[in-house]
């Protein structure tokens, strides 16, 4: 997806005009700037050149991506540093305090605070103000641009299935806040209730179906979701396998006769666009056919997300197919079964190896002639290693930001690591809601017609 940033000219700046933006910082934001500035690792609320080089960082990008804007010049940032930035959301407002016309430049003070409010930083920061419009379109490939797009949807009824975790419970009650979901809470009551007090979580507003142990939740919130009470699910504390068995169950009528596959959704800083990883948690040697299906199914959740035509990369070790390697004849299986519309909705094209898949230059260089190479929006891994490997490490080491959903059932559903932090969760939330909206509207998007 793509969103249009606008300026403001020197002559257009009034005093006291101001703009803000938020920011879900984890803690590997925090680590990486103090990495960055030779610190090392220094726990998960960074060092403290790490919390004011990212201060700084945020004001500045505040002030050139808003006020006032494209083709802004950052003069000096004055910081007075409060508290060290932990993990959170973190809010940055910039006001116009007064303009210096024989400089050409804007003076604006700069206020940085965390979830509750609190100030973290503040700033004096001057810019050098741009005398002509600039109109720039820029990928909003951050995640965070999930929960901006399901502002107006309204939130949907959703099983959270066995949310026995203080980061599973504030995982639901967050997107609850963020007004994504309405939460039903599938679970042993006392023991929800006991973690949700100790957590200092307020839950007294959702409902709860009392059950026993894991296996009962999943099976109850299942049959409610067959049954239209709820309209997503959401995975809570327990292991995947007891999570997805209720929802295979065939008295939950969940089935669509297409294989369910998960879609991790990957916003990487480094790396303007979105990427859709698939299958790195459910099918484990998925065949040709099986990742047809795997195929059908991302495009279908990329097309939810806004991606008109999704492009589709089957990953494999090499770009030309070696029969002895499984990988690269699914992958020109796979790209001629969409000539022939077998795979509809997006372009599907392999084998095609990571390099070539997501770089153009690679591609270029090894004389790749693809509509997919260096564009793909989609990458079908060849097993569920692969898939696990590439999603943990752009998470762990690359400091991406993540969401997870299972399609090709009848309602979405969340699937995310029980290690994942409250953030993972919200934005998987912003997920469904966004694929259940676009499926409502468009029945195509969860079942295409095919040529079988």
């Amino acid at each position: 997806m793509e969103r249009i940033i606008e300026n403001k000219t020197f002559d257009e700046i009034r005093p006291g005009d101001t703009a803000s933006m938020q920011r879900n910082l984890a803690a590997t934001d925090l680590r990486a700037w103090s990495v960055l500035l030779g610190g090392g690792s220094a726990g998960v609320n960074g060092s403290k050149e790490g919390s004011a080089a990212l201060a700084t960082a945020l004001f500045s990008s505040l002030a050139q991506s808003q006020l006032p804007g494209p083709g802004s010049a950052i003069c000096s940032i004055t910081l007075d540093m409060k508290l060290p930035i932990k993990p959170g959301t973190a809010k940055t407002t910039l006001t116009v305090k007064s303009k210096r016309p024989e400089r050409g430049t804007v003076l604006l003070d700069g206020l940085c605070a965390d979830e509750s409010g609190i100030v973290i930083a503040s700033a004096v920061v001057e810019v050098e103000a741009p005398r002509s419009k600039l109109r720039r379109s820029t990928d909003a490939h951050r995640l965070d641009g999930l929960l901006e797009e399901c502002r107006g949807l309204k939130p949907m009824v959703t099983g959270v299935v066995h949310p026995c975790s203080a980061g599973a419970l504030a995982g639901a009650v967050e997107a609850a806040d963020a007004g994504l979901i309405l939460p039903v809470l599938f679970g042993p009551g006392q023991e929800l209730k006991d973690i949700a007090e100790k957590a200092k979580l307020d839950i007294s507003r959702f409902e709860v179906i009392n059950t026993t142990d894991a296996a009962e939740s999943a099976h109850h919130a299942a049959l409610a979701a067959g049954r239209g009470e709820v309209q997503a699910l959401m995975k809570g504390s327990l292991h995947s396998d007891v999570y997805l068995h209720g929802i295979l169950d065939k008295d939950a009528k969940l089935r669509t006769g297409r294989l369910l596959s998960h879609c991790a959704v990957i916003a990487v800083p480094e790396y303007a666009r979105r990427i859709i990883v698939s299958d790195p948690a459910l099918n484990i040697a998925p065949d040709t056919d099986q990742k047809r299906d795997i195929c059908q199914n991302a495009i279908g959740l990329a097309r939810a997300l806004g991606i008109e035509v999704p492009k589709v990369a089957i990953v494999a070790a090499i770009e030309t197919v070696n029969t002895k390697m499984p990988a690269t004849t699914d992958g020109a299986i796979l790209a001629k079964m969409a000539d022939r519309k077998q795979i509809v909705g997006g372009i599907v094209d392999g084998p095609l190896d990571l390099d070539a898949a997501v770089d153009a230059e690679a591609a270029n260089t090894k004389h790749i002639v693809s509509p997919v190479a260096g564009l793909a929006d989609v990458l079908v891994v060849p097993n569920i290693e692969a898939g696990n490997v590439i999603y943990k490490d752009l998470v762990y080491m690359a400091y991406a930001q993540s969401a997870g959903l299972v399609v090709g059932a009848k309602v979405p559903v969340i699937l995310t690591s029980r290690a994942d932090n409250a953030e993972a969760r919200r934005f998987s939330a912003a997920a469904a809601v966004l694929y259940a909206n676009a499926a409502s509207k468009d029945p195509s998007i969860l079942l295409p017609e095919i040529s079988e």
